[in-house]
């Protein structure tokens, strides 16, 4: 049965070489390494038979942002009582404003307002009513008591940990600026993670008529934290502990943050990609199943060993080759299925899922009819698994049909190894969750066949520490790509099952993305 698919690890392995190679540039956003990564996509996916599936009959769905790069020449400083911490760009912070100017003042009071999250549904509100209009905020990312199941879901990030949302409710509440604290423990990556992606120019949506908008979003590192808060003898580690308490309200911390940002400004006109295959039954042609990845990465940003380039093998060529080929063994069907298919690579999702927040927000296809999301971001390539991680689709009512597609390849579904990363909530499924459709990431199995059952594990961390967000995320000619054959097999099936079902999946009651009606 299997075997009729026909998705071949060798197929994924040719595009994501082809994607991941020096000349795309890294991918970058509104770069020419960029726009050939759009264009070698809609013409694969036309060579396949599939018909354009983005706006007014085009491959694709045009994403107006504009690019923010900030200047080396950028300053940062914090003062109380006469003395003052002066902070290098990219060595002590890094961030761009959301003002999208050219230049950037700000002299203002710091107020530490714990992880800044304001939920009704838990409870919980680190700006206890305080206003901070004006005012810089210091937080830190994640959420407070991340051992204590009780408060928000325990290990289990959710969106209000993210530094996304971080800076949207500092927005909200006023702020004229917002300072993350980096740790470790609490971002789930390293400093040059964050150096590396905010060295490269920052694809913002365009800023809509009189939202708020920070004038500095930024971080600094643990270190250059301890400085400023030793300007009003605090640490670090003092502030963490303080603000996993609900009894906690801000701080002001009687320090002075004033900055001064430049940067260069330019419109960018970046694309989703997107091609259609048309279902065959009257009453459900108009439904579609969704297969997506981003196409993006960092472009060309800070060398880190005299290497510049961004290549994101990875992340995500290796997305990208997986739903390639499965559009392409969809397309050579005799038997198209009852519900049309999609297939869908979003641009700027390292820049906060801008692609697919864009499509969200402007769907070319109703929300209310598209049945489901399987998305595909970083896949490790290896020898085959064991099992197979699905987060989030336990959610939905489409589980079933998700344990069923593992069981006919004998595979088990594992928990997501690492929930206080919060997986779910960065790649660009969420934003179509958002809007109610099904949504999840197929991600490889914990437990890799012929290896140790830490196998996985360990190779995980050491990407995520070595090659995360580095010039190092390259193609190696030795990799194995039985997994990505494997996990793009079980989507496939997965996907063909939905299609030609009349079953619509939603999620479960109660659940924060159910929508009523569905």
């Amino acid at each position: 049965l299997f075997a009729q698919a026909d998705i071949e690890g060798s197929r994924i392995k040719a595009h994501v070489r082809f994607l991941s190679s020096d000349l795309l540039e890294g991918r970058g956003v509104g770069s020419r390494g960029g726009q050939l990564a759009e264009e070698y996509l809609a013409a694969t996916l036309a060579s396949f038979g599939l018909k354009p599936g983005g706006e007014n009959g085009t491959w694709f769905q045009t994403v107006p942002m504009v690019g923010v790069s900030t200047k080396s020449s950028s300053t940062l400083t914090a003062s109380r009582n006469g003395q003052t911490v002066a902070l290098d760009w990219q060595k002590d912070f890094a961030g761009a404003t959301h003002r999208q100017q050219r230049d950037i003042d700000i002299d203002a009071e710091a107020v530490f307002v714990g992880h800044g999250i304001v939920s009704a549904p838990e409870k919980w509100s680190d700006y206890k009513g305080t206003d901070v209009k004006g005012k810089v905020v210091v937080l830190f990312t994640n959420e407070p008591q991340p051992e204590n199941p009780a408060v928000f879901k325990g290990k289990t990030l959710t969106y209000a940990g993210r530094w996304t949302y971080k800076f949207e409710e500092a927005a909200r509440q006023g702020a004229l600026g917002c300072l993350i604290i980096h740790t470790t423990p609490t971002a789930g990556y390293g400093w040059e993670v964050v150096r590396n992606s905010w060295s490269k120019e920052d694809p913002q949506m365009l800023l809509a008529s009189g939202k708020p908008a920070l004038a500095f979003a930024g971080w600094v590192t643990q270190e250059a934290g301890n400085r400023i808060l030793g300007l009003s003898q605090r640490s670090v580690e003092e502030l963490l502990k303080a603000a996993d308490s609900p009894e906690f309200h801000p701080i002001p911390l009687g320090i002075r943050i004033k900055a001064h940002l430049t940067a260069d400004i330019r419109e960018i006109r970046s694309r989703n990609v997107l091609g259609r295959i048309d279902g065959t039954d009257p009453a459900l042609k108009d439904q579609i199943v969704m297969f997506t990845a981003h196409w993006d990465h960092l472009g060309v940003a800070l060398p880190v060993k005299g290497d510049n380039v961004y290549n994101g093998a990875i992340d995500n060529a290796t997305g990208c080759g997986v739903v390639l080929d499965q559009a392409r063994v969809f397309s050579q069907l005799t038997n198209k299925p009852k519900r049309s298919l999609v297939f869908a690579f979003w641009t700027a999702e390292e820049s906060g899922l801008r692609g697919a927040e864009y499509y969200a927000a402007h769907p070319i296809y109703p929300p209310e009819r598209t049945a489901s999301n399987i998305n595909y971001d970083a896949l490790h390539p290896s020898a085959r698994t064991k099992d197979i991680v699905v987060t989030g689709a336990e959610r939905t009512t489409l589980y079933p049909m998700v344990q069923e597609a593992a069981r006919r390849f004998d595979l088990e579904i594992a928990a997501d190894a690492r929930p206080e990363q919060g997986s779910f909530y960065r790649s660009d499924h969420f934003m179509l969750a958002r809007i109610g459709i099904p949504a999840f990431k197929v991600s490889l199995g914990t437990r890799v066949v012929g290896k140790s059952d830490t196998f996985a594990e360990e190779e995980f961390r050491d990407f995520n520490a070595n090659h995360y967000h580095q010039p190092s995320d390259q193609f190696q000619e030795d990799w194995n790509f039985a997994s990505l054959e494997q996990a793009a097999r079980f989507g496939y099936l997965l996907g063909l099952n939905l299609a030609n079902s009349d079953f619509l999946p939603r999620w479960n009651t109660g659940d924060e993305f159910a929508v009523p009606g569905r």
